[in-house]
């Protein structure tokens, strides 16, 4: 296991160690709370991190026959429902009255299983292949996005950590992959994006002398780019035709657009 995969694992286990907290002590209306995301409530949030850590643990050891066939198994079900498969899953697991044990083991068993994929391998993955430190760095962002929508639905101010760095990170490298997904030529030159992180620091990527730069702090544009605020709300601040683009399409995740927060 390299150092970089170790440190991700270790904050991405904080960091659910922090959602798990929040929630462990949820009687039945709590865990049933809407959430801001439109028709998932706490259980459903958790439910869906339960899945993705579950799938993923599957690509981990897709290696062998047996992972191979089970992961297999997803790929078809995914491919007879690409719109509604996810969902659909996660719903189903957010009736199991073991949610949040289920949610603890599959966290156990994604770490163990990224660190036992063997040196320079990667993971299949619904998208390209991932190797096991960007396998843990897209569950920590995840981790840490659906987090932010339990603590918002149950009126909690989420701690600023450091560790959001790793989003922050995944936010700019993905910069080209928004502008793909919605139909646009990639810019041909890259940013400067200075990020004020929540220790005081500053967080940068990209050449000094760029065009066209990005700033703000750390915390605004991880939620930005996991799209839990909309950009009017920010402290974001762009110099650039393309940069300020990209300030309007930025997401994180795989997959298509979504459709965002609204304005506050």
């Amino acid at each position: 296991m390299t150092d970089v995969l170790r440190t991700v694992l270790a904050d991405l286990d904080a960091e659910g160690d922090r959602l798990d907290a929040l929630v462990t002590d949820l009687d039945d209306a709590g865990w049933h709370t809407p959430t801001p995301a439109a028709g998932w409530d706490v259980a459903a949030q958790v439910a869906h991190l339960t899945w993705t850590d579950e799938v993923a643990t599957l690509a981990a050891r897709a290696g062998t026959p047996e992972g191979k066939a089970a992961w297999d198994d997803v790929v078809l079900a995914a491919i007879a429902d690409p719109d509604g498969f996810v969902d659909a899953s996660a719903l189903e697991i957010a009736r199991d009255p073991d949610l949040l044990e289920r949610w603890r083991r599959g966290r156990k068993e994604l770490a163990a299983a990224l660190t036992e994929v063997p040196h320079g391998e990667k993971l299949p993955w619904f998208g390209p292949p991932m190797s096991p430190t960007s396998m843990a760095t897209a569950r920590f962002m995840e981790t840490w996005a659906h987090s932010l929508d339990v603590h918002e639905a149950l009126g909690v101010a989420p701690e600023e950590s450091t560790r959001i760095r790793h989003v922050a990170h995944l936010g700019v490298r993905t910069r080209n992959f928004a502008f793909a997904t919605h139909g646009l030529d990639k810019p041909a030159e890259e940013f400067r994006i200075d990020l004020a992180a929540p220790d005081g620091d500053v967080w940068t990527w990209g050449p000094e002398d760029a065009a066209q730069t990005v700033t703000g702090s750390a915390v605004d544009f991880c939620r930005l780019v996991t799209q839990r605020v909309h950009r009017a709300d920010t402290d974001l601040v762009a110099s650039g035709s393309d940069a300020d683009r990209w300030l309007d399409i930025a997401q994180a995740f795989a997959g298509p657009p979504g459709e965002g927060r609204a304005a506050r």
